[in-house]
């Protein structure tokens, strides 16, 4: 019985994390479209992409924002059939 053995040259593959930007209000603005107030509004309601506090700032993460983005437009779509 013979016991398996390592291979030398065998690669993994590196993936590389790239960390996720925290945005506040303003730049969810710069992101969407969607005004700051609203973004704020939706915060204090509980509506919209989740957000947290991060000290004293109420941040959106951008991942979080563009899967929501990607989730509405699933949502929303309409035509394309040809």
């Amino acid at each position: 019985m013979s016991t398996p053995t390592a291979t030398p040259n065998h690669t993994q593959k590196e993936t590389t994390v790239t960390p996720d930007r925290f945005l506040p209000a303003k730049e969810c603005e710069a992101l969407t479209g969607i005004p700051e107030g609203t973004w704020r509004y939706w915060a204090h309601i509980g509506r919209g992409p989740v957000s947290f506090k991060l000290g004293r700032r109420r941040v959106w993460r951008e991942s979080t924002i563009l899967a929501w983005i990607a989730e509405q437009e699933q949502a929303t779509a309409t035509g394309g059939a040809a």
